[in-house]
């Protein structure tokens, strides 16, 4: 899911189908094909415990817009939210800082070919990503991602039974590729079924939520949740090699967790949930997703308990260990103390319940993860002292320890650089300033600030190379939400933005950090 907030970019989903029993010297014929591993995979439990504290690469491999291209340009498609590529040392940077474990999600429909075969560019490139995780020393998560939730057109996987028949032999064969790529792979990959898969009314919450509570819509979701689920275990386990051992996880209806007390149907996804049926014992993980509101500390702790309780009671029940694939808040402007508190507490809870967790995002995105660097250095401090103690030293660097500028090319009329991409309170800032690598001519740029509601905004017209911007509070309200530099010309046009300040009302300077809005390409340099 993207979600997204001031401090945040949290944003901002296997059917049975029964075949015929093949002849028992064919079934003899089969196991001998099928070779099991080589050594004992550790069970689900010591894979949960031994990932340690996990984060989500987030709006990257997942990502679902990539301008005038097709699923095989790879980079484009990886770029396309506003991440920087992936490398070897953003993954170093995680494990140095105390992570054990990266979720990738990765998005498949747009990269696969009619006949449902993945194109092997993108499956290189996922593989590329993977190998960057493991040589780190770190767990990996991959799993089908878009493919899933509430994009109609894009997200193919639906939990009904008619969405099953129509996508079961497209759904398997994706499987089947991924898991024969990675067979040889050892524990500390993973695979995830689907990510949050939705009914045919594309409901969150609960199944039928869209259309109201429909008892028979809802067991008709359930049901296909958990053929789905069983589907994803017989693929991968059929393709042998580790993977008749390797530890797979599979999620509730929407990823749900239950919380909340507004509806009498919020745990159904919970109490509906079934484990597959396995070969092996003990190498199915259970996922949900987590995004309570934080302003009300006390009252994030009760939900959060309340959830941990329910996770025990109708999951780890079913026999296996529970992992919160995903988790921050959905408060609009939470402060920043409160977020430490909240990521501190929310990773200790689940690790003394032996339940794994997995941040959404935000700890380093952008152009930090090209540097690479923390875009929230204090959240991830929370996260890693949460999970290892007061005792813990983390390694965490931040964009204060390097000297930058920032390349960027603007592809097209209209796409926009992000100046400052959190809201700004127009009380406390008076204006904004940045310096260009050169000048530019009057009608090629203007700097573009969004004010507090729809419609309104502000347009600040300049040439030269160092503008200077006074917020008009009788345009845009209270605060702007978004500060942009627009290219206004047809074609390409490259430049060097040095730096970007805010004005104070006092005068003095606040540094920013560009990043990508849309339509524009951006390099971080580093300077020596």
């Amino acid at each position: 899911m993207r979600k997204t907030f001031a401090f945040l970019f949290l944003i901002i989903g296997v059917l049975a189908c029964t075949p015929q029993d093949p002849p028992l010297e064919e079934e003899k014929n089969l196991e001998e094909e099928i070779p099991a591993p080589d050594y004992e995979f550790e069970s689900s439990y010591e894979a949960v415990t031994n990932m340690g504290v996990g984060w989500n690469l987030g709006n990257t491999l997942e990502s679902l817009w990539a301008g005038d291209t097709d699923g095989r340009d790879w980079e484009k498609w990886e770029t396309g939210w506003g991440q920087a590529v992936t490398t070897p040392a953003l993954m170093n940077m995680m494990r140095d800082a105390g992570f054990g474990a990266i979720r990738v999600p990765v998005s498949w429909g747009v990269h696969m070919d009619a006949d449902g075969k993945v194109y092997d560019e993108w499956m290189n490139r996922v593989n590329e990503v993977v190998d960057y995780v493991l040589d780190a020393g770190l767990y990996c998560i991959i799993n089908v991602h878009h493919d899933t939730g509430a994009d109609e057109e894009l997200a193919w996987l639906v939990a009904s039974s008619e969405g099953y028949a129509r996508e079961k032999e497209k759904y398997e064969d994706l499987w089947r590729q991924i898991a024969e790529r990675f067979r040889d792979y050892d524990h500390r990959l993973l695979f995830e079924s689907y990510n949050e898969m939705l009914d045919e009314a594309r409901s969150w919450c609960y199944a039928s939520h869209g259309v109201g509570y429909d008892a028979v819509m809802a067991a008709d979701a359930y049901d296909s949740i958990n053929r789905y689920a069983q589907s994803f275990v017989d693929v991968v386990r059929s393709t042998g090699g580790n993977n008749a051992e390797r530890n797979l996880v599979v999620n509730t209806y929407g990823a749900c967790n239950g919380a909340g007390d507004w509806n009498s149907h919020l745990l159904d996804p919970l109490k509906n949930m079934r484990k597959p049926e396995d070969s092996v014992e003990d190498h199915i993980i259970f996922q949900v997703h987590s995004y309570p509101t934080i302003d009300d500390l006390p009252a994030m702790e009760k939900e959060v308990g309340k959830m941990l309780d329910d996770l025990e009671t109708y999951l780890v029940t079913l026999g296996g260990p529970v992992i919160v694939g995903e988790w921050g808040t959905f408060s609009e402007n939470p402060s920043l103390e409160n977020y430490c508190y909240y990521a501190r507490y929310f990773v200790n809870e689940c690790k003394m319940r032996g339940i794994g967790t997995f941040h959404w995002m935000n700890l380093s995105d952008g152009m930090y993860r090209g540097i690479p660097c923390f875009s929230s250095p204090e959240i991830a401090e929370a996260i890693v002292k949460g999970y290892h103690g007061d005792g813990f030293t983390p390694v965490i660097p931040v964009i204060e320890d390097f000297s930058l500028v920032y390349r960027v090319t603007f592809n097209k009329l209209w796409s926009e650089l992000n100046l400052v991409s959190s809201t700004v309170n127009l009380n406390e800032y008076q204006g904004i300033t940045f310096e260009l690598d050169k000048s530019v001519a009057e009608g090629q740029f203007h700097v573009k600030v969004y004010g507090d509601q729809d419609g309104k905004e502000q347009y600040g017209k300049f040439t030269g190379a160092s503008p200077v911007i006074n917020f008009n509070s009788s345009v845009l309200g209270t605060r702007a939400e978004r500060i942009t530099l627009q290219h206004l010309q047809e074609g390409e046009f490259t430049v060097v933005v040095k730096t970007v300040y805010l004005i104070k009302k006092d005068g003095s300077r606040e540094k920013c950090t560009p990043s990508v809005f849309w339509g524009c390409d951006l390099e971080t340099v580093t300077l020596m």
